[in-house]
This record gives C-alpha cells, sequence and structure tokens, in this order.
C-alpha cells in the first residue's frame, strides 16, 4: 500500500530545481511571494535525509526577530517528522541526526564568531538586507566537512535593501533569466601538481506564479499586492525586476535625469562650477563637480535656469561599500589633477566631519589646496532639497526636473535609485546603504538651496501666480543677462 502522508514535497518548477542543483552556491528568489523559504526549508529537508548526522546546517538573518517565521514554519514540519527543537539553542536535531541551528547577524563582525565552525549547509535569507558582502564572505569558508559531504551555500532575496547593489551584480547582472553558471576559477598546488579548482554559482529566480500553493490557499494576494504601490513597483514585486526597488527613498528616471557627458562641453566660459565632497577611508568617498545652468545650453535640449548638473565624479571604492584607503593628501593630489587647467570651480562644499582635528591636522587641512568649507550638514531637510530638485516643477504637464546627472556618474546612478528610509525614521536614508555619492549630492544642493517655483497651470486653468513667481519662459527670457551675473556675484 502506497503511503499517501507526504508532510512536505517541492512544487514544480524552481523549488524542484533549487533542490535538485548541485552548485555550490544558488541565489533562489528575486519576486515576492516566490516561495524562497519553503525552498530553503525542503532543501534542508533532502540535504539532512540524505546525509544524517553529517549534515550540519546554519540558517542566517540579519536580526534574530526576522527569524521568528522560519522558526514557526519549521515547527509545523519538523516534529511530524520527528525533529526536536532545542529553544536555548535555537537548533532543531533531525531524526537521522542532521543539526540546524538559527542565527542572527545584525552586525558584521558577528560571522566572525563562526570561524571555525564547520558546516554543510549555510542559508542566507534576505540576503540584500545586508549592506556588504563581507559577513556572507566569512560564512562561505565555513563550508567544509570531513565526511566528505558536498557542501553548499542557499540564498534568497528580493529587490531592494541596503545589500541591493552587490547582489544585483554578483548574482543578476551575469544573467538577468537565471540559470547561467558563473564559475571562479584559481591554480593550487595539491601533492605538488598545479591543479584548477573552481566554484561555481547560479542564480534560480522564482515569481509569484511559480508558487500555485500560495495562490490557491490565498488567491487575493495578487490583488493585495496591486493595491500597494504604483504599476512600476508592483511589476517589480511579480516579477521580480531589479531596475525597480521596493521602498526607494529616491525616484531617479534615466531617460529624465540623465544626460550626455558632453552637455559640459556647451556650458559657457563664465559657468558657475563646484564641487562636494563626502570623506571615507574605509568606506568609499565620493566627490562631484556640479553646474549651475543659466538656461540657454546645450542649444538644442537646454537645461532649466538654476538646475544642477553633475557632470563629473569621482568615487572611491575598491568593492561593495568597501574604500580605497588612501589618504587625505593622495586623495587631493589626484583630486585636483582630474581639473583641467582652465576649469575654474568656484567653491567647494564638504561634510564638516573633515575639520575636526584629533590629534593632528584635519583632514581638511590635509586638503588643504581643495579650498573645502563646511557643508550644511541637516540631514531631513537636505533629502528634502535632494528630493525637490529630482522631482522639480510640472509645466505644461511635463516633469522639469532642477537637478541632472551626466551619463559618466556611474556610481550615482547605481547607488541612488536603490537606497532605502529608515525602518526607524522614515523621513531619513537608512545608513547602512551605500550611502557616500548620496551624502555628497546632499551637501551640493544645499549649497544651493531650492524651492519650486516655476509653476504653469495646465491649459484651461487660470491660476494666479505668487510674488516672486515665474512661469519656465519668464526665466528663460526676462532680465536673463542680470540674473546670470547676480549668480555670478553671489558666489
Amino acid at each position: 500500500m502506497t503511503n499517501t502522508n507526504i508532510l512536505w514535497a517541492p512544487q514544480e518548477g524552481p523549488q524542484t530545481a533549487l533542490l535538485q542543483c548541485p552548485i555550490f552556491e544558488v541565489f533562489y528568489g528575486g519576486a515576492r511571494g516566490g516561495g524562497k523559504t519553503e525552498g530553503s526549508i525542503g532543501d534542508w529537508l533532502e540535504h539532512s535525509s540524505t546525509y544524517g548526522e553529517a549534515a550540519i546546517g546554519i540558517f542566517v538573518r540579519r536580526k534574530f526577530k526576522q527569524l521568528a517565521e522560519v522558526i514557526a514554519r519549521t515547527k509545523q514540519i519538523f516534529p511530524k517528522m520527528g525533529g526536536k527543537y532545542n529553544e536555548q539553542k535555537a537548533e532543531w536535531r533531525m531524526p537521522g541526526g542532521g543539526r540546524l541551528k538559527f542565527v542572527y547577524l545584525e552586525r558584521d563582525s558577528d560571522a566572525e564568531e563562526y570561524q571555525g565552525h564547520n558546516y554543510t549547509r549555510v542559508y542566507v535569507e534576505e540576503v540584500t538586507n545586508f549592506p556588504t558582502p563581507g559577513p556572507i564572505n566569512k560564512l562561505r569558508a565555513t563550508l567544509r566537512s570531513g565526511s566528505g559531504v558536498p557542501v553548499g551555500m542557499r540564498l534568497t532575496g528580493n529587490p531592494g535593501g541596503p545589500g541591493h547593489n552587490w547582489v544585483k551584480d554578483r548574482y543578476i547582472n551575469p544573467d538577468p533569466k537565471g540559470y547561467k553558471v558563473i564559475a571562479e576559477e584559481c591554480d593550487v598546488e595539491i601533492d605538488g601538481i598545479m591543479r584548477t579548482v573552481k566554484l561555481e554559482r547560479v542564480f534560480i529566480p522564482s515569481k509569484l506564479g511559480d508558487n500555485m500553493l500560495l495562490l490557491r490557499n490565498d488567491p487575493t494576494y495578487v490583488l493585495r499586492l496591486r493595491q500597494s504601490g504604483s504599476e512600476a513597483l508592483v511589476k517589480a514585486w511579480l516579477e521580480g525586476n531589479w531596475d525597480i526597488v521596493d521602498g526607494a527613498f529616491f525616484h531617479v528616471d534615466e531617460e529624465i535625469h540623465v544626460k550626455s557627458r558632453d552637455y559640459i562641453r556647451f556650458a559657457p566660459p563664465n559657468t558657475v562650477r563646484f564641487r562636494s565632497f563626502d570623506w571615507g577611508s574605509a568606506k568609499p568617498f565620493s566627490v562631484g563637480w556640479w553646474a549651475i545652468c543659466d538656461g540657454t545650453w546645450p542649444q538644442s535640449d537646454p537645461l532649466p535656469f538654476g538646475a544642477l548638473f553633475r557632470y563629473r565624479e569621482w568615487y572611491g571604492a575598491a568593492g561593495p561599500n568597501k574604500g580605497l584607503y588612501m589618504t587625505a593628501d593622495r586623495v587631493e593630489e589626484s583630486l585636483l589633477a582630474m581639473e583641467e587647467r582652465d576649469e575654474r570651480v568656484r567653491y567647494a562644499v564638504a561634510d564638516p566631519a573633515i575639520f575636526i582635528r584629533n590629534g593632528g591636522p584635519s583632514i581638511a587641512e590635509s586638503m588643504a589646496r581643495c579650498r573645502w568649507r563646511r557643508a550644511d550638514n541637516k540631514r531631513q531637510p537636505g533629502w528634502d532639497q535632494v528630493r525637490q530638485r529630482l522631482q522639480g516643477d510640472i509645466i505644461n504637464g511635463e516633469v522639469v526636473p532642477m537637478m541632472y546627472f551626466a551619463d559618466n556618474c556611474e556610481d550615482t546612478l547605481r547607488t541612488l535609485p536603490v537606497l532605502q528610509h529608515d525602518e526607524d525614521d522614515i523621513e531619513d536614508l537608512d545608513t547602512d546603504g551605500e550611502d557616500h555619492a548620496a551624502d555628497e549630492i546632499r551637501y551640493a544642493c544645499m549649497s544651493r538651496p531650492w524651492r519650486p517655483k516655476l509653476i504653469q497651470p495646465e491649459q484651461g486653468l487660470k491660476l494666479p501666480l505668487l510674488p516672486n513667481q515665474y512661469t519656465f519662459n519668464d526665466l528663460i527670457a526676462k532680465n536673463r543677462k542680470a540674473r546670470i551675473e547676480k549668480e555670478l556675484n553671489s558666489v
């Protein structure tokens, strides 16, 4: 008689592919409702039942409270299979002797506690919550087995979070559609013979449509998602679009905010230019060069009067959220070498922290030739300025931003659109993210305070202009010369 009492089985599609995948490192998921946690639980059941007491697993999340749902789900399944849970150790012992422990890594340094441990499976849930791959890399080093058990790492996550960029670079960009095996190789001498060894990784995409169990049990889940955000955001949730981020702090549209780097060639010689700077050594530093538009250039597509154009940047990074450890004087030397001989930088603003003396010259003093002045470091007003300039005004039904980025500002365009709200302060940025370019942009915007005033009502509406408020055409045409001269003289 066939035993039909099946306690858990993978769904057809990505979940089955995950359990059958022999690749060392698998990133699984990428969209909401794709059955990521169930996939990890199922992978452990398969692994522990195959290798018995030689199977040793660790299940990781960023914060302990985030483990509650996972533990609760395992308590629904594992006891029926003979598993026993130790509340004090937060550890399951499976009927065959395999052990699965739940841990959290709130700080990157927490991963160091597991150095020297041996695991055959490492599960990392919502890996995009980790700002850097540092703790993940340390856990990867714990994967070894004296019993010859094939070891592996399984990671899950969605777009967004402070680690969005490094996860996207490592797992999504090589093949957004998934299933392409990426190998890293190196030569190792074994018994006097040089051999090439490799580690492989793969992305297995899982979308809501792959989780038929959820759709059958909760058919209104899709409807609730569609009521929770914009069409683009819902598309990201449902399809796992890594170019649109859930909970982004800023909205940057490449079609609107990004211009050709050649635009700066059309700027008149008397264009006001300035620099902004956010210092970092262990973490990246960021330098931005800006031009203040006068409404005349380039002739084919003039940027609005008073808009900021970021025409160059230098982002000092050696890896995901990792700095170059350059000294201040070397940064100064390289920075000044990037500026052209006839490039007149009228002023330069930097984080006030660089002016602090701590037993010796301040960073600002070590970079004296850059002529930094203290930036206004207020956070919420600063973010409001950045957001207002990105949003700009609505003129004749069209969005007219007051801040633009050249297409060579790759690190700004990589980091700014994916930054998240702080969980404890919705009006502030999550500082765990790669926010160095954002901070530096905030200093730039606070040096040129701006408020929306280029208002022209939609056709048919007759709304009076407030005092000192002008239409777009007024600003371009009325007393342009006098305004430009006033702008120059005020610097």
